[in-house]
């Protein structure tokens, strides 16, 4: 590459000096020009001055003038080229004596070249013949090929002649079956025709009976609507009455109507909560009967004493089943659910000894599973009969299940009430803030009355264990601007985050600054949150200006920056 560049700027420096001998070659005829033409204007101012003409002896010496300028001008540019062509030939001189210089590393670089060259044949020889023997290889795996091609054939061929002549037989085995399959099938089909008829002469007796016993439901329907009419109307009349008599007591008669439906609404639901505790005694009472009996069967072995030990057992699930919907029920409902309670207890007691001793039944019954839960709500997942452990059944089991419940409802209350315990785990005390918000501070810079600004922060729970928490406000004065989206996120892991949307609608051009409250399961905690006008905020890059040393009648200037920071632009001398 270097030998090319070097012959690539000698052969420019050739193109140069050629071009400055061509140009002072045509810069000396120019010369040999304007001196002839001189030696002729001599010539003819020496005629018109012994003529006497001076008009034209004038033309002529201005002529003389500029053709001397003209001369000079070429012999200045005469004398410009021949010391550039000199410069230009001294460095092609030196050029080539730098070729010469390299003259070794051009023949190098041709054997270099040459060698290459018989490498390249050499490379293109080998790969001919690794070709020749590959196209070899190739047929020969071709007839390799071939020859197992035919032997497959063959093997087919024989294969097929063999499937015909078991297929011929299997074919007539399969039409001898065929044969005795059709004619079980016509039998069949045969006593299918007789149940039809029959099953559709006791659909036509079906059809006529209810056809008597719509009529008749007419009859009745129609006796029954006459008698809602008629108690409709009844209904009306008293309701006039009940309003005559109000309006001549001078009472509310829209209040007093709204009053009695509410009380027979009530009534209404009464009975049917009446109506559901019967249904559910029943439910509850049957379902003890049906596992006692399984228990029982399941059990023949053992003794009457153990049975009655289990039946004991029931009545203690039983008990706690009463005593967690206790603690479930709101207040006034809790009074009937302890007359359920009475009751369904008597009534299994008195149950307990004759399904004990049932023995003797039918064996199906034995198999049935205690895959439904016994009371709904005590078990929220679903269990195999078979794996049912006797500590399931354990009555000291629901009771710890009971007392966990009471214990969770007690945080509740707690926290609800503002009650806060320390937390503790492994040994260490959580101390400082058990939330942190990100960011720090909800901060609406730069507003404009009458926009909406948004802002998300992310709340971290940064205690040991499990904690919530809940919104419990803004400050007084932010409450007209300030808005909160805020999905209570229940239980939060150690370490999980909640999102909150703070919307800020202003509606006067002023700065407020407040707090969003929290109220978590071990103390309050509270988010700053500010809201900033636009305002100018100006400031200068020096605080002193420093002219240093200086001589008198000097002129030395320095520059200072003012700079607005703020978003509301300003005015200044």
């Amino acid at each position: 590459r270097n030998l090319k560049e070097l012959n690539d700027v000698a052969r420019e420096k050739k193109l140069v000096v050629q071009k400055a001998r061509d140009k002072l070659s045509t810069c000396q005829l120019q010369i040999k020009m304007l001196v002839k033409q001189l030696e002729r204007v001599d010539v003819e101012i020496g005629k018109e001055e012994e003529a006497g003409n001076v008009a034209a002896l004038s033309r002529l010496q201005a002529m003389r003038r500029r053709l001397h300028t003209e001369l000079e001008s070429e012999r200045d540019s005469e004398f410009r080229i021949s010391l550039a062509l000199k410069e230009n030939m001294l460095e092609m001189w030196q050029m080539e004596t730098e070729q010469g210089k390299y003259e070794i590393f051009h023949e190098q670089l041709k054997k270099y070249e040459e060698e290459l060259e018989r490498q390249y044949q050499e490379r293109a020889k080998v790969r001919i013949w690794k070709e020749k023997i590959a196209a070899l290889q190739a047929e020969e795996n071709q007839r390799s090929r071939e020859k197992k091609e035919e032997e497959a054939q063959k093997e087919y061929e024989e294969k097929h002649k063999k499937m015909l002549e078991d297929a011929k037989r299997n074919h007539k085995k399969a039409v001898g079956f065929l044969r005795k399959s059709m004619a079980r099938i016509h039998e069949e089909n045969a006593k299918e025709e007789v149940k039809s008829q029959e099953h559709m002469e006791r659909r036509i007796q079906a059809v006529l009976s209810l056809k008597t016993s719509i009529t008749s439901n007419r009859e009745k329907l129609r006796t029954l609507q006459v008698w809602n009419k008629a108690m409709a109307f009844e209904a009306k009349k008293q309701e006039m009455k009940r309003r005559e008599a109000i309006l001549a007591e001078g009472g509310n008669v829209a209040k007093e109507i709204f009053l009695n439906k509410r009380l027979l609404e009530h009534e209404k639901e009464k009975q049917a909560y009446r109506e559901r505790q019967k249904s559910r005694k029943i439910e509850i009472v049957s379902q003890i009967l049906r596992e006692k009996a399984s228990i029982h069967k399941q059990k023949r072995s053992q003794s009457c004493t153990k049975a009655i030990k289990g039946g004991v057992i029931f009545n203690c699930i039983f008990k706690t089943y009463v005593l967690s919907q206790k603690l479930r029920c709101p207040p006034s409902a809790c009074s009937s659910a302890g007359e359920r309670t009475a009751s369904v207890g008597e009534i299994s007691e008195e149950i307990a000894h004759d399904v004990l001793c049932e023995r003797g039944e039918d064996e199906e019954e034995r198999d049935k599973s205690l895959v439904q839960p016994e009371f709904p709500g005590l078990w929220s997942q679903e269990c195999d009969s078979h794996k049912i452990s006797k500590g399931e059944m354990d009555p000291r089991h629901l009771a710890t299940r009971v007392e966990k419940k009471e214990i969770l409802e007690k945080k509740m209350e707690e926290f609800q009430s503002g009650i806060f315990h320390k937390q503790i785990v492994s040994g260490r005390e959580c101390k400082g803030r058990t939330f942190y918000s990100k960011p720090s501070c909800i901060h609406f810079k730069d507003f404009d009355v009458g926009q909406i600004y948004k802002k998300k922060i992310v709340l971290i729970n940064a205690s040991y264990s499990v904690n919530f928490f809940r919104l419990v406000g803004i400050s007084e004065w932010l409450k007209d601007f300030i808005t909160i989206h805020f999905d209570p996120p229940g239980k939060m892991s150690s370490g999980m985050s909640c999102e909150i949307v703070v919307t800020f609608k202003p509606t006067i051009n002023e700065t407020l600054e407040g707090e969003v409250m929290f109220m978590a399961q071990t103390g309050s905690f509270s988010v700053p949150l500010k809201c900033t006008a636009k305002r100018c905020i100006l400031a200068l890059d020096k605080e002193l200006i420093d002219f240093g040393s200086h001589v008198v009648g000097e002129t030395i200037s320095r520059t200072i920056n003012l700079t607005n920071s703020g978003a509301l632009g300003t005015r200044f001398k």
